[in-house]
């Protein structure tokens, strides 16, 4: 009686054991055809929907902001002027749909000839901060014929601190005035950059112009314009100020091609 008895119990736990088993192998069946399911899902929907543009974060760079769109970051780069290696700014904005038909700075402005593709070189050489009247310095000759393309007006109407002098790592006309003088774009163009993310230039504009140049408004208190917008020469662009150096100062330097050149080469004299 008594084997019989620990018979009984030893063949209820192998029916449960079996019952068990079975259980696992459907679970196990399940499981596997779910994970067989997941690759068979449209991947397109880890990505965001990418707007016509994009205004850049901090920590943003152009991979992980195409990663996030699913897009090529060639192809955003290629769209919005950018050349190697690919730096872009906080506060930039971006196109990220080519809808075929561009912002161009002079076409929405004026008829001269379109936007010469070129990479935007912000300046990086620090401001010094103990300024003194200098003589002029040679600079590199100018093409003129470039230059008359546009309409030139002086950025301030303030006196000159210090002249453009490459000797002295001055690479631009800094102009001195009071807290909140008005800053004026030289020239028709696109603004490109308008923040502060280079320290030792305070707020900085930077504006897109024909023919490859490139003119930057630094130490600002106050930017009224944003990167996109389209600007006229004489339009008030920003306000004086001393962000970045130890005084009211505008710091407004000219590049061609990428290279600074003597802003009074294509500022009106008067």
């Amino acid at each position: 009686m008594q084997l019989l008895r620990q018979h009984q119990l030893f063949t209820v736990p192998t029916h449960m054991l079996k019952t068990i088993m079975l259980s696992i192998a459907v679970v196990s069946t399940v499981a596997i055809t779910g994970c067989a399911s997941k690759p068979q899902i449209n991947n397109s929907a880890r990505y965001a929907v990418a707007p016509n543009f994009y205004t850049v974060r901090s920590g943003d760079t152009l991979s992980s902001i195409a990663a996030r769109y699913g897009l090529s970051y060639i192809s955003i780069a290629e769209m919005n002027d950018i050349a190697p290696p690919y730096r872009i700014y906080v506060n930039q904005s971006l196109r990220l749909k080519d809808s075929g038909n561009r912002r161009s700075t002079t076409q929405a402005i004026t008829q001269a000839a379109p936007i010469q593709r070129q990479s935007v070189s912000i300046p990086t050489a620090p401001v010094t901060t103990t300024p003194s009247v200098t003589s002029q310095a040679p600079t590199a000759s100018v093409d003129t014929s470039r230059a008359s393309k546009l309409r030139w007006v002086k950025p301030s109407n303030g006196a000159i601190l210090q002249n453009f002098n490459l000797a002295n790592n001055v690479k631009g006309t800094r102009y001195t005035g009071t807290q909140g003088d008005p800053i004026y774009a030289a020239a028709d163009g696109q603004v490109v950059y308008a923040a502060d993310g280079l320290k030792e230039y305070g707020n900085l504009v930077l504006i897109k112009h024909i023919d490859g140049y490139i003119t930057a408004y630094a130490h600002n208190s106050k930017m009224n314009v944003k990167s996109g917008e389209n600007v006229r020469a004489g339009q008030k662009i920003a306000e004086m100020g001393s962000s970045g150096t130890n005084r009211v100062m505008l710091e407004f330097q000219v590049r061609l091609d990428g290279k600074p050149i003597n802003p009074s080469s294509v500022l009106p004299t008067n």
